[in-house]
């Protein structure tokens, strides 16, 4: 039991974790400029194909350095010619223009790219066990993964709340005249932080492309759990992306791990339905079965007892 537990909250961590590096970058779009990117799972696909094909020439560490460059650079641009002119139709213009965009990348990816799922490996460098437990192997490569996620909270968390140029990016929220007149760029502003936080979900895709495999519907598979994240993190909150992330990854695993049915799950809270109940199909079913549903359940529990997400503040 200790060892499924362990391996459980291990496997959990990574996969939090990995959705925390790609939550950081669209949490960062909405907290600075207020929208809500549909297409921002497409940019962590994007990271991965740009690093596949640059890894077969330059190998895995150059492609880790240049593809979220290049999806970066993409992004920048979209917000220049693109979304900046939407912008001033609204909320809702804004997510059609990037719900739009989200096909249009994945079209994109199938043509340049085809429909076959690449061989993106992970380096030779972290081909090895970082440690045994129980008598399993826990790869050095999610070990990887761990410090990657890490590193990409402290950046943006000391950036955001400790820097000069934080300070700056939050005042051009509230205050964008203000910051216009002490000399600074705003539009410029905005178009770096939406370049950054597509590049953001860029460094995640090149990350996860080894691990979760590089295939054209990679970015529908995390595209709905990362906007569960984000909302119920509160939206705009660095920390509460976070612990969502967290929480929704813990939960995910701990279910699979678990193997346990249905109505044993029930008989504990004194609940139990007879063979004639209309819903006996639904009792058949077992945790990990379950398991994707959960974090949606967790959404609406969210929603229902804190609307504004775990660190998520109300607005006045």
């Amino acid at each position: 039991m200790a060892e499924v537990f362990v391996f459980a909250t291990l496997n959990g961590l990574v996969t939090g974790l990995l959705l925390f590096m790609l939550a950081s970058g669209l949490t960062l779009i909405f907290s600075m400029m207020g929208v809500l990117n549909f297409a921002h799972a497409s940019f962590y696909m994007l990271g991965a194909y740009f690093a596949y094909t640059l890894s077969t020439y330059i190998g895995f560490w150059g492609g880790l350095l240049i593809a979220p460059l290049i999806v970066g650079g993409i992004g920048a641009a979209i917000e220049r010619y693109g979304l900046r002119r939407v912008h001033q139709s609204g909320h809702v213009a804004e997510l059609v223009f990037t719900f739009g965009l989200a096909f249009l990348i994945e079209e994109a990816v199938q043509f340049f790219w085809g429909r076959d799922t690449k061989n993106y490996q992970s380096p030779e460098l972290f081909d090895f066990a970082l440690f045994s437990l129980f008598g399993q192997e826990f790869s050095a490569y999610r070990g990887f993964m761990i410090a990657i996620a890490c590193l990409i909270f402290a950046a943006l968390y000391f950036i955001l709340t400790r820097s000069r140029v934080g300070i700056i990016i939050q005042a051009s929220i509230s205050h964008p005249q203000t910051v216009a007149n002490l000399g600074h760029n705003v539009p410029l502003i905005f178009m770096c932080v939406f370049g950054v936080g597509t590049a953001l979900a860029g460094v995640a895709g090149v990350i996860a492309g080894p691990v979760l495999t590089t295939f054209p519907g990679m970015a529908t598979v995390l595209g709905s759990i990362v906007f569960v994240v984000v909302v119920i993190g509160g939206l705009g909150s660095l920390p509460g992306a976070l612990i969502a992330s967290l929480l929704v990854g813990l939960l995910q695993s701990y279910a699979i791990a678990a193997d346990v049915g249905v109505p044993e799950l029930l008989n504990q809270f004194g609940v139990s339905f007879d063979s004639s109940h209309p819903l006996d199909d639904l009792w058949t079913l077992n945790l990990p079965q379950v398991a994707p549903v959960l974090p949606y359940l967790l959404l609406v529990l969210v929603l229902i007892f804190k609307p504004t997400g775990l660190m998520g503040n109300r607005e006045e």
